[in-house]
């Protein structure tokens, strides 16, 4: 007799109640763990909050609109990280649930749930997610304009040109990238048929005008910065290593993605002894425009995206690996054909969950294990909250007033300016970044200046001491680790510029 699983027949019966339960349970665990595992932001979480905090219309770092964002989640949760991670997770159910969409439109109910399953095991959508900032907020709203976009090309829905401006406006707002993935849409539009003959009305001229009134205030700001400058052109002579730096780019895109080659490669006809018992996941037949939709959508932002990062030497892909890599697992479904034999079941769903978890898993080892190596620092086992609290009541006792800003070593610095009172950060080596405040000022108003301290003496870098004339050094003060292992604690030298009087 026939067995089938519990999970074969939800995906029948039930695909989107399938999809909740399985984007939800992974919500719940990147919202978990951090809460319970991390003592300070990962990545530059901080830095996004200190940026956040200023309102800026726009920054060296790219568009406001994620730095707001995570400004106020962080102040509706009571000035905790609950907030911020809570905000990430939801763009992560966003983005999965507006991914389910587009596929149902274009293989049917039943095969986008395979296609949400497939996509969840990209390493990109798990603990990089919880770093909510321009990458992560980027991913949902690509997700709704591939969805207004296939409405738009291939279903011929009108109505949806004010959603599809609203949220490219939006995007602009979020990341630089932007122009680059709205362009690859009007390219593939304007190479089809169906989408030149969208493209002949005067609904994208509307569009043009409610994204030009969206992003006026940062176009503004971007002319008075003069931020159009492109980046310079490699030199001929290193045109080999930029090539081998794409090389890595995109390899690190395959291999992010590689438990969906691995989860095809179990479930072909190669390891199954009775395939013709395998149930069978049907789809009506792919629209070919809808199938060149999927694999340009698939594979074009994740090329061309590492190309330009090789290029110019960056350290990741332009867009994000989210955004590069949205369309795999619908890419993968496509071609697979209009059935799909689920061979080996439980196989398959060991080895999805397996990839669902290992980053989970991966993030609580190195917080428990690499103390005990004595060789590296976990970035989130900082004791954030101490720090700031420590050098924020430090500094309203000895001058009575409330710290207004902050300086010195970006990381610590950036901890400090997410304590009670938000003081202003100053990045005193690059201060053009942080253009609300300036060194001048900074020694006005006063502040604290804080630093690593390599010993018991805690004597300033001479960098520090340059820009900061007459700085008088306070005992360095210890913080213990979450998990102090072989480690010496955490030795922070700091000092007090006093306010000047008025």
């Amino acid at each position: 007799m026939r067995f089938t699983s519990l999970v074969v027949e939800l995906i029948r019966a039930r695909p989107r109640l399938l999809v909740w339960i399985v984007v939800l349970i992974q919500a719940a665990l990147w919202l978990v763990l951090p809460l319970l595992l991390y003592r300070s932001p990962p990545g530059d979480l901080a830095t996004v909050l200190a940026y956040g905090r200023e309102y800026q219309v726009g920054t060296w770092l790219g568009p406001p609109l994620a730095f707001w964002l995570a400004d106020i989640a962080f102040r509706a949760a009571g000035s905790t990280m609950f907030g911020v991670f809570l905000l990430a997770q939801v763009c992560a159910v966003a983005t999965f649930w507006i991914y389910y969409q587009l596929a149902r439109a274009i293989v049917g109910g039943q095969q986008a749930v395979l296609a949400v399953l497939l996509a969840m095991t990209v390493v990109a959508f798990s603990s990089p997610g919880v770093e909510f900032g321009p990458l992560v907020l980027a991913r949902p709203l690509w997700a709704l304009l591939l969805l207004h976009s296939w409405q738009l090309i291939g279903q011929n829905r009108r109505n949806a040109w004010f959603a599809w401006s609203i949220e490219a406006g939006l995007l602009l707002l979020t990341t630089s990238a932007a122009p680059l993935l709205l362009l690859l849409l009007a390219g593939f539009a304007i190479a089809t048929e169906r989408g030149r003959r969208v493209l002949t009305s005067f609904d994208p001229l509307y569009a043009l005008l409610v994204i030009v009134v969206l992003v006026l205030p940062y176009l503004i700001w971007l002319v008075r910065a003069d931020a159009f400058a492109m980046p310079a052109w490699p030199a001929i002579s290193d045109l080999g290593a930029r090539a081998t730096q794409w090389g890595w780019l995109l390899g690190g895109l395959v291999l992010a993605a590689s438990a969906i080659l691995l989860l095809a490669l179990l479930n072909t006809g190669w390891f199954a002894r009775s395939a013709s018992d395998a149930p069978i996941i049907y789809r009506p037949p792919v629209d070919p425009l809808a199938r060149d939709f999927v694999y340009f959508s698939a594979l074009v932002p994740a090329v061309l995206g590492s190309l330009i990062a090789g290029i110019f030497n960056l350290d990741r892909i332009v867009g994000g690996a989210g955004v590069a890599l949205l369309m795999t697992g619908l890419a993968m479904v496509v071609a697979t054909g209009d059935l799909i034999y689920l061979r080996r079941q439980r196989l398959l769903r060991t080895v999805w969950a397996a990839a669902v978890a290992a980053p989970a898993v991966a993030a609580v080892a190195a917080i428990v294990f690499l103390p005990w190596t004595g060789s590296n620092e976990v970035a989130t086992s900082l004791p954030a909250k101490s720090i700031a609290q420590f050098f924020g009541d430090s500094y309203e006792r000895r001058t009575n007033q409330r710290l207004r800003a902050v300086a010195g070593d970006p990381q610590l610095a950036s901890f400090v300016a997410m304590s009670r009172g938000r003081p202003h950060l100053l990045l005193d080596a690059t201060p053009e970044r942080t253009p609300w405040l300036s060194v001048a000022k900074f020694n006005e108003t006063g502040g604290v200046v804080l630093w690593r301290a390599s010993d018991t003496s805690g004597a300033p870098p001479p960098e520090l001491v340059q820009r900061f004339p007459g700085l008088v050094p306070e005992v360095p003060r210890a913080f213990e680790w979450l998990i102090n292992g072989r480690q010496p604690s955490l030795r922070v030298g700091w000092a007090i510029v006093r306010p000047k009087a008025p």
